[in-house]
């Protein structure tokens, strides 16, 4: 009896213990799946800089926008409503700004968003004027002041109609936290640690490797779906592809991040989900008339006339981009105008060319005037897929009206200094797109010290045309406003200094486990808001 009681002790020990474990082990088990990290890892094809909300390269827009937020945000349909800022108002005469400041708002690290670090922030980029001219408000902002611990004014020494515009921008005007500025306040040389108001902060980060993304425990928004966000730093393009297509990447964006062939491939095959943007912006050729060359009207009509747009632009892009006729789409403000397009037609560029006095010459291949030949060169970004397709297709059709086009591919970090050098002949550029534009474009036509207005130095009408530009940006009138708009508009379509190429359309793909992806009303904001893990 007592062997027997023995063991039928020792039996139901077993079963206690078994069934603990079972019950352990599915508790630990249900807790596991409660609480697993919603992670993905995208790619991008450089490194994303310091992250100083206060500069512009090497820094990358998507990822300061991650961080750092604005006063005024960009909706769609140009809609402008508050954010950092729950309201505001606008005096008589255009001159002054009162914001009214969220109450509820902090920092990554903990610390209070009120109007004194507000005014810290614009102190510090007023502290280099003339690095952010650029921004027409940058031109005009007379004063801040921090009127009480949650109201900030600006006041201006002119109207400036896009004021608010200019503020919904990602760069500069976001919000740094105390803690990461320098011991001298001034953060055009650096910051201390990049911690902002936004709904992602910086876990981890390896130059040129990767950057890991967490969620903000302090975000006074909604909180993102995804726990962790992990940037890997590819430079090449197909290695892009072919990580993505073995699932090393959950999702690939960006203008130009994978080539056009790569994206219609993997929208067919049904694999994945892929999407198209609006219209975002206009990729241009800049041409630089303090080149005596290019100086000459009818050459630039030549250069305009000397390529089959429509074509190169439906064999590069499959169809992705449109060819553009004017240097703004019609979806802009302002911008809805009827140009008379300047076509593709070999026969007239060539009589340009020769009314221009460039001949050639029998058994030449490149037209020479007083000793010279028509010879130029052609800067791209080096990173760009479609900017090489599109330049080599370029540099083909221009040989057959007699132009050499030699063609430099250039580190994005070295284009704006080239640009505002002046050294450079021809550059594929393009317009900011929206909340920038097309205050922006009209100003950096303007504004010198960026390349833009120097290209275009060499027209007649230059004066006039800074004239209307600076009335068109005070104006307080929109029709008077619409009018001078047009006007501008209209000269710099015929002057061809900018020749427009293809409207741009962002891509997305990205694997079936994500759901709810929408493109940014701005084209330079971040695009995970709203992105999430399916079940």
């Amino acid at each position: 009896m007592i062997s027997t009681l023995f063991v039928l002790v020792i039996l139901a020990m077993g079963c206690s213990q078994q069934e603990a474990s079972s019950t352990n082990n599915n508790e630990a088990g249900t807790s596991t799946a409660a609480t697993q990290e919603k992670a993905i890892t995208v790619a991008w094809l450089r490194d994303i800089g310091p992250l100083n909300p206060h500069v512009y390269y090497p820094s990358q827009l998507f990822a300061q926008s991650m961080l750092y937020e604005p006063l005024v945000s960009y909706n769609e349909g140009g809609q402008l409503k508050p954010h950092l800022a729950e309201s505001w108002t606008i005096s008589t005469d255009g001159k002054e700004y009162t914001f009214k400041l969220r109450q509820d708002v902090k920092f990554a690290d903990g610390t209070p968003f009120n109007a004194a670090i507000v005014q810290k922030n614009f102190d510090a980029i007023m502290l280099n004027k003339s690095v952010h001219s650029w921004i027409g408000l940058v031109k005009v902002l007379e004063k801040t002041e921090a009127v009480d611990e949650y109201t900030f004014k600006i006041t201006l020494t002119a109207p400036y109609y896009p004021t608010l515009q200019d503020l919904a921008i990602v760069r500069p005007f976001r919000f740094l936290a105390e803690a990461g500025f320098p011991d001298d306040g001034d953060t055009t040389k650096d910051i201390k640690q990049p911690i902002g108001t936004g709904p992602w902060q910086l876990a981890d980060y390896k130059k040129d490797e990767y950057a890991v993304f967490t969620r903000n425990p302090n975000y006074w928004g909604e909180m993102p779906k995804l726990d962790k966000i992990t940037v890997k730093i590819i430079p090449d393009g197909e290695t892009r592809v072919l990580a993505f297509e073995k699932g090393e990447l959950d999702l690939i964006f960006g203008e130009g991040a994978i080539s056009m062939d790569a994206f219609q491939q993997l929208r067919d095959s049904g694999k994945y989900e892929t999407g198209l943007s609006e219209p975002v912006g206009t990729r241009s050729l800049l041409l630089n008339t303090l080149n005596d060359k290019l100086a000459d009207h009818r050459v630039r009509l030549a250069l305009q006339q000397g390529f089959d747009k429509a074509t190169m632009v439906e064999g590069v892009t499959g169809g992705v981009e449109e060819a553009a006729n004017n240097i703004l789409s019609k979806n802009y403000p302002y911008s809805n105008i009827d140009f008379e397009p300047i076509g593709y037609d070999a026969a007239k560029a060539i009589a340009y060319l020769e009314e221009a006095g460039w001949k050639l010459k029998a058994g030449k291949t490149v037209r020479e005037k007083d000793g010279q030949q028509l010879e130029l060169e052609l800067m791209y970004d080096k990173g760009d897929l479609i900017q090489k397709a599109m330049a080599e297709t370029i540099q083909s059709q221009w040989a057959e009206i007699g132009v050499k086009l030699n063609l430099n591919a250039v580190e994005l970090a070295m284009i704006p200094q080239r640009l505002r050098e002046g050294t450079f002949d021809i550059h594929f550029w393009f317009n900011y797109g929206v909340p920038y534009d097309p205050h922006t474009l009209i100003n950096s036509v303007s504004e010198p010290g960026f390349g833009i207005s120097e290209a275009h130095s060499s027209l007649p009408m230059k004066a006039e045309l800074d004239q209307q530009i600076h009335a068109a940006l005070a104006s307080t009138d929109e029709a008077e406003r619409q009018q001078l708009y047009t006007s501008i508009l209209k000269t710099l379509n015929e002057q061809s200094v900018i020749l427009p190429i293809s409207y741009i359309k962002q891509t997305i793909v990205y694997q079936k486990n994500l759901k709810n992806f929408k493109f940014p009303a701005s084209r330079w904001d971040h695009p995970f808001e709203g992105l999430e893990m399916n079940p």
